[in-house]
């Protein structure tokens, strides 16, 4: 039984059950018309958006909320557009202020659903794509759900208020991907790629004690939680307690646990030869290789077995890592949630470097390098470097490289961009960026021959 179950969870060509499929994601071509009374809207095209995406989350819990609560859906009381570039906007829920505040919530005290119609959702469409508009207001209508499920209460913390919202979301998102929803489409590839980064990057700050940098959980957090709703059922959201996220963190070590400290503050890493050659240093600590691979920092040389995969690349026939530092400095290069961009950083880039070095560790132990095995193998690798670089490991130079939970917020939104942590030689990764993070995952709650043994 173990057996099938991780290699249904490992299968490059499936998502949550479903195939991974290309295609449309967005508002369906013969959608129906939005219904339904906005307060505060201007009537424009981005509250009609965010109007559909109501409809449709709605009536998703009015046939789902049956099969897994007592008693039937309510809808909520009221929804709310607001303009947060606009100083005489006012307030929403009573007392929050909302010029200046992108955000979309869920307000306990009145029942009803707002969001920025200024800035939010028109950079979640912009950014993200019609189909994470619904997402973002998926995640806020789980408030709604675990309010009239009780699977919360008044001391129930912010990340498990948070994580359940994320699986609720992920449950109706399945649907959607199964072909279920009426208004929009979601393809489990780029499309579903999309709503997970558009989840990472659109937090949404709450009024509550807990409102602290990392009170809503890491990437890693969050993306595990929606993806346990996407594999899931409404009731698998409602049991999710301290405990329970916990669990999830077993295997991990307490430095890539530690979520305390904001965006801002994450010790970012100039990404050089020199730091690269720390990394190098560190990784040959870690997987001892009896000759250890060469970096190059000369941009894409050729080579004779291995198409280049920049802005990092490996050749087997030379056993080098070939980098283009200045390309490597692009998507190392910090962005946070501030700007609504999707966040990435010195990790970013270091991530990308290590799994061309498990492509070297791989080569020593005679597996094939090319394919999708070989890829989710390269991510799995990946994530065991990384938790081992958690924790100072002792270097000859005497210098060290450890990285935070903030860190892996960088490496996860990679996975979902330029993929090429999930990998294989020639830079192919598999289609979904919902399994090359389970394979990351894997990695970093496991241990190398966990790795080989999932990817034969």
């Amino acid at each position: 039984m173990e057996g099938r179950a991780a290699s249904m969870l490992y299968d490059p060509d499936r998502v949550g059950g479903l195939a991974a499929t290309h295609g449309l994601s967005g508002v369906r071509p013969d959608a129906p018309a939005p219904q339904g009374v906005v307060e505060g809207t201007d009537g424009g095209g981005v509250d009609r958006l965010a109007l559909l995406a109501v409809n449709d989350i709605q009536d998703f819990w009015a046939s789902t909320y049956p099969q897994s609560f007592p008693g039937n859906y309510t809808p909520v009381s009221a929804i709310r557009s607001y303009d947060s570039t606009n100083p005489t906007s006012g307030r929403v829920c009573g007392k929050t202020v909302v010029y200046g505040d992108p955000n979309a919530s869920y307000c306990r005290r009145d029942d009803s659903i707002s969001w920025d119609r200024g800035s939010l959702i028109p950079n979640a469409r912009k950014y993200f794509g019609d189909v994470a508009v619904a997402g973002v207001l998926a995640h806020e209508f789980g408030h709604a759900v675990q309010t009239r499920a009780h699977s919360v209460h008044v001391l129930t913390r912010t990340i498990v208020r948070e994580q359940q919202a994320d699986c609720f979301a992920g449950v109706y998102l399945h649907w959607v991907a199964q072909g279920n929803s009426t208004r929009f489409a979601l393809n489990t590839t780029d499309g579903l790629d999309h709503v997970l980064a558009g989840g990472i990057t659109l937090r949404d700050p709450t009024d509550e004690s807990e409102n602290a940098p990392g009170a809503h959980g890491s990437a890693l957090d969050r993306v595990g939680a929606f993806q346990e709703g996407f594999d899931g059922d409404a009731a698998t959201c409602a049991a999710i307690d301290h405990d329970e996220i916990a669990r999830r963190h077993v295997g991990l070590p307490p430095g890539l646990q530690n979520y305390s400290s904001g965006d801002s503050d994450r010790g970012e890493m100039a990404i050089t030869g020199d730091s690269l050659a720390l990394l190098m240093e560190t990784l040959g600590q870690i997987f001892h290789p009896d000759r250890a691979p060469t970096l190059a920092v000369a941009g894409n040389i050729a080579c004779a077995d291995a198409r280049p995969s920049p802005p990092a690349s490996y050749c087997p026939a030379t056993d080098t890592i070939n980098v283009d530092l200045p390309g490597l400095q692009a998507i190392g290069a910090y962005t946070d949630s501030k700007n609504r961009e999707l966040l990435q950083g010195d990790d970013t880039a270091f991530s990308v470097v290590t799994s061309r070095y498990m492509l070297a560790v791989q080569r020593r132990q005679g597996v094939s390098l090319t394919g999708e095995r070989a890829a989710l193998r390269t991510a799995c690798l990946t994530g065991v470097a990384q938790r081992n670089m958690a924790a100072p490991v002792p270097l000859p130079s005497g210098r060290t490289l450890v990285l935070t939970a903030g860190d892996l917020d960088e490496a996860i939104s990679g996975l979902l961009t330029d993929h090429l942590v999930a990998s294989d030689t020639n830079g192919d990764s598999v289609p979904a960026g919902f399994t090359r993070i389970v394979a990351f995952r894997s990695g970093l709650v496991g241990n190398a021959a966990q790795c080989y043994g999932n990817f034969p």
